[in-house]
């Protein structure tokens, strides 16, 4: 490398299959002065099967990310020069590296990427779902509110949606997306990507859901088909279950209803139920 290049490389690493890697990848990590990795035994394995030694590895995950970025800006100010990896596919796509690049860019330090493999972008090039516009999601909260809240995102998005998954919760997110999306919102699960058991799952979400319902095993990515109309607004809903409230219904009741009516999943209209009959009787509890 010149003294001119940035001294502080993103480089992508296979997902699966070690042929992917680019030979610019591997004349970058064959020169800078030491190589951030998330995990050093998998990174070190890496190195050592592309013939690379004597790097010296530091560990930086999402666990330690603030503390060490600001020891390795520390490096480069100096004179250094280094590597970022992650696990697998390019770093800061839903994986660690984020602050590392913002910290280099606040202190002036150049930050250049070497480019590779992808899983969200290789799952959506294979999945003959919209590419023209599309966003990235990554994996979904749990459980809860915040949970609920990104699923009815989802489920008015007009663009095509990749999502992350392991595969232990493949089945209930699928359910999910089936309950809040629409058991016929289309979907592709892609498991494996590369390797010699790559999956590439087509159908409904509902068809998803029943397919995977037993955990599968491997490195899942689910890509959602756009919404193809866009569904009502917690306004319009809120204004159909007042009616229902005016002429009787109980909460429960007139969320079963509007459900019903509008199209969209009862959790949701059972939760705007409550908080409007909570709002016109405060003594409700």
């Amino acid at each position: 490398m010149s003294e001119n290049e940035p001294r502080l490389w993103l480089v992508a690493t296979p997902i699966g299959n070690l042929d992917d890697i680019a030979p610019r990848a591997v004349e970058v990590l064959s020169s800078v002065s030491f190589v951030a990795c998330e995990d050093i035994r998998r990174s070190g394995l890496l190195l050592q099967r592309l013939g690379i030694a004597g790097r010296r590895l530091v560990a930086m995950h999402e666990h330690n990310e603030a503390t060490v970025a600001a020891e390795i800006v520390q490096r480069l100010a100096a004179g250094e020069t280094a590597a970022y990896v992650t696990d697998a596919g390019m770093p800061t796509v839903s994986d660690p590296g984020q602050r590392l690049v913002a910290a280099a860019s606040a202190a002036g330090i150049g930050v250049s990427a070497v480019p590779g493999p992808s899983a969200p972008v290789a799952a959506l090039a294979i999945s003959g779902l919209p590419t023209d516009r599309w966003v990235m999601e990554g994996f979904l909260p749990r459980k809860g509110t915040v949970r609920n809240q990104r699923l009815e995102g989802i489920a008015a998005e007009q663009r095509t949606v990749v999502l992350l998954e392991s595969p232990r919760r493949l089945g209930t997110t699928l359910e999910d997306l089936a309950a809040v999306c629409g058991a016929d919102r289309r979907a592709v699960v892609v498991r494996e990507l590369t390797k010699l058991h790559e999956e590439v799952a087509r159908g409904t979400v509902a068809e998803l859901a029943a397919q995977f319902a037993e955990p599968p095993k491997g490195e899942i990515v689910v890509v959602l088909g756009p919404a193809t109309s866009r569904p009502p607004s917690d306004e319009q809903i809120t204004a159909e279950l007042a009616a229902e409230l005016e002429a009787g219904s109980s909460a429960r009741d007139a969320a079963a209803i509007v459900a019903e009516r509008l199209g969209v999943a009862r959790n949701r209209t059972y939760r705007l139920s409550t908080e409007l009959a909570r709002s016109l009787d405060p003594r409700m509890p």
